[in-house]
């Protein structure tokens, strides 16, 4: 099974680390915190090391609520979100790419809440976490 890129529980990941994990990708990732500032600055999140993965990952949230969680990759970032079915019209009505829908309305396992992850290289890619944002926020 893969597992993020950020590993060492001891090294904090700092904008150096960052850089360095992420590459050409590091401008999407400031664009990503830009876009969570500008569209929901009520968010908070934080960087947590968690053993059972054995990796960091990045998670916002809204009070004891998580948004989503963020992993990274060698040169790239991952952004999953986790919907109940009460998200499933919005989904299916977003303009999301084919494949992300087909992902949260036809899931391998049967489970109470479903994901979604966008592989974020470009600030392009961001597009969709956007959309998956406002998805999220709108459903309780």
């Amino acid at each position: 099974m893969l597992r993020p890129s950020l590993n060492d529980p001891k090294q904090f990941p700092n904008d150096q680390v960052l850089a360095g994990q992420l590459g050409k990708a590091k401008p999407a990732w400031i664009a990503f915190l830009a876009l969570l500032k500008e569209k929901a600055p009520q968010l908070g999140s934080e960087w947590r090391y968690y053993n059972d993965g054995k990796s960091w990952l990045f998670k916002v949230s809204r009070q004891a609520t998580a948004i989503c969680w963020v992993a990274v990759w060698d040169k790239y970032f991952s952004v999953a979100f986790y919907l109940n079915a009460r998200a499933e019209d919005l989904v299916r009505n977003s303009s999301l790419d084919l494949v992300l829908k087909r992902e949260f309305l036809h899931p391998v396992e049967a489970n109470k809440f479903r994901s979604i992850r966008v592989e974020v290289r470009t600030k392009s890619d961001l597009n969709a976490v956007e959309e998956l944002l406002d998805i999220k926020l709108k459903v309780k």
